[in-house]
């Protein structure tokens, strides 16, 4: 075997259906496009969505919901997870910008404090809301809650 001899495997490559090159060739005439309408036109195009003149789908099914433009979204951070953060990084107070340092929350995020689990050390936390059962669980402590 040497470069001059080298061929594809058999049948890996397919010869491209020369359409339009003469009767004789069998893909004349219409070049495989049918007869007449819009299809075998040359530029035709479908609108997208568009179902042969049915009702698309998109007109069928009727029109629901709703997004509120002024809804506060917050990303859950939990007392047990303050805990975890203050011992790792012996910390006292803890911010948004302790959270953001760490990974917990984005750059544009906004932080609720949730009360599942439980504070050992008191701290002084900064966030934009607290729940009820969290905000009891820092001051019991002694720290103090700080809103945003």
């Amino acid at each position: 075997m040497n470069l001059s001899n080298l061929t594809p495997a058999p049948g890996s490559v397919k010869t491209r259906k020369r359409v339009g090159r003469g009767t004789g060739s069998g893909l004349g005439g219409t070049s495989t496009r049918g007869h007449k309408g819009a299809k075998s036109r040359s530029g035709y195009s479908k609108k997208v969505g568009f179902e042969g003149g049915q009702m698309p789908i998109q007109r069928r099914l009727p029109k629901f919901g709703f997004k509120s433009l002024d809804k506060v979204v917050f990303k859950p951070i939990n007392l047990e997870t303050l805990e975890s953060l203050a011992q790792s990084a012996s910390l006292t107070k803890v911010g948004l910008d302790d959270l953001r340092k760490h990974g917990f929350i984005g750059k544009t995020d906004k932080v609720k404090i949730l009360g599942k689990g439980a504070l050992t050390t008191k701290l002084d936390v900064e966030a934009n809301a607290f729940s009820k059962s969290a905000e009891e669980a820092i001051t019991a402590l002694g720290g103090t809650v700080v809103k945003l």
